[in-house]
């Protein structure tokens, strides 16, 4: 009898390292900026090997507009900006009365809905880390990652890679088992010089190696870690002399303009009526004359971008290589938020033991990266989003 406890004891506690041994460790990156071609276009080696080792979306779609925080916002909580409510990276509520601009959640949380992949993880158990991603240090759901630094645009990149293997060496109990970072230094220099140019591409050498570093530490520590590459949207070239300025639209004291630069965001003043919004679009449109168009509420509908206070009552939407610019010419030669094109698509690259060696999938996703992530986590989904994960589920090992 006594053998037999035994027995039983040993199953026990050999089932329970079994377990731990499945469990799965994500780093997810994101790299700002990085258009899905610049693997081959500026020659990123580590990036490209790792590629090769695991799962690549030759291209991902990004969620409409392609700026930086309403796409960040949708791949960390699987919802449309419509329903996460960050509808771009500066917009206005005329329910709230109140205008957000990049990084206001740090005050003010009360912007979003969605659960975000760290909080996902902490409710069920599982320690988050962040090293930047936009919003992550707001209070979604009254909670914070485990561990997570306010943003500074004077962060080192090599301090990144080294806090990231820090906490991955945490004892066990303290360990995070997601671990998210940002690096906007590619999208920097894309804007700034354009997607060909020399600094761009200097600057995806420069992040290549970092995540070369990083994709060699992580290997060598006894974990099953993933590293999860992403980009939020790509870029586009940017002709000054073809600037669009504010002051050559048609002026009607009844709306509040928001320049975003491939598009002008136009918001019904309170007293505003219905017949006036509807006497502009089509002064608008009769001054457009090819340089931007008026979207029509079935094309705002195709976008997933109806008028819900946050998004507008007129939207005008140019095409590169022309921008909005608030007066005279831009002073940038680059830049994305146009609708959809190959110049918008994003990356996504996933090496490690939950995922498939050597797979190329045509086009991905983003918003299917939530459910995947949470499925190599072995966790559950806990409210309704906007994805069923189809894009990527080939992409597993399992």
């Amino acid at each position: 009898m006594r053998l037999l406890s035994l027995i039983f004891i040993f199953i026990a506690i050999t089932s329970l390292d079994s377990n731990a041994s499945d469990e799965q460790t994500v780093v997810l990156i994101s790299l700002d900026g990085f258009r899905w071609d610049y693997i081959e276009k500026h020659n990123a080696k580590n990036i490209a090997q790792i590629a090769k080792q695991g799962v690549r979306g030759n291209k991902m779609r990004p969620v409409y507009p392609t700026k930086t925080f309403p796409n960040h916002l949708s791949i960390i909580t699987g919802l449309l900006p419509i329903n996460h409510g960050v509808v771009d990276n500066r917009f206005c509520d005329t329910v709230r009365n109140d205008c957000y601009s990049m990084g206001k959640g740090k005050d003010d949380s009360t912007w979003f809905n969605g659960i975000p992949l760290w909080n996902l993880a902490s409710m069920q158990g599982l320690k988050s880390a962040t090293y930047f991603w936009p919003e992550s240090d707001a209070r979604f759901n009254g909670m914070l990652p485990d561990y997570y630094y306010h943003y500074s645009k004077h962060s080192d990149y090599q301090n990144r890679v080294d806090q990231i293997v820090q906490w991955l060496t945490l004892p066990k109990a303290q360990r995070p088992r997601l671990v998210i970072s940002y690096f906007s230094l590619v999208d920097s220099m894309g804007h700034e010089f354009g997607p060909d140019a020399e600094q761009t591409e200097a600057a995806v050498h420069q992040l290549d190696e970092l995540i070369g570093q990083l994709h060699s530490r992580i290997n060598a520590l006894s974990l099953n870690a993933n590293l999860v590459l992403v980009s939020d949207h790509g870029m586009s070239k940017v002709d000054p002399e073809q600037s669009i300025a504010l002051n050559s639209l048609p002026e009607d004291d009844a709306f509040m303009v928001k320049n975003t630069s491939p598009r002008v965001l136009i918001y019904a003043n309170n007293k505003t009526t219905q017949g006036q919004i509807t006497a502009y679009k089509k002064r608008l449109a009769e001054a457009a004359k090819g340089r931007y168009t008026v979207l029509s509420d079935a094309q705002r509908a195709e976008h997933h971008y109806q008028n819900n206070g946050r998004t507008g009552d007129i939207i005008l939407q140019t095409t590169a290589p022309k921008a909005f610019s608030n007066s005279g010419k831009v002073s940038y030669l680059g830049t994305h938020g146009y609708a959809y094109n190959d110049d918008m698509a994003a990356t996504f690259i996933a090496q490690g033991p939950a995922f498939k060696n050597s797979l190329v999938i045509d086009e991905v996703n983003n918003l299917d990266i939530y459910p995947l992530i949470a499925k190599v986590l072995g966790i559950e989904l806990l409210s309704k989003i906007d994805s069923d994960g189809a894009t990527l589920w080939p992409a597993l090992n399992n």
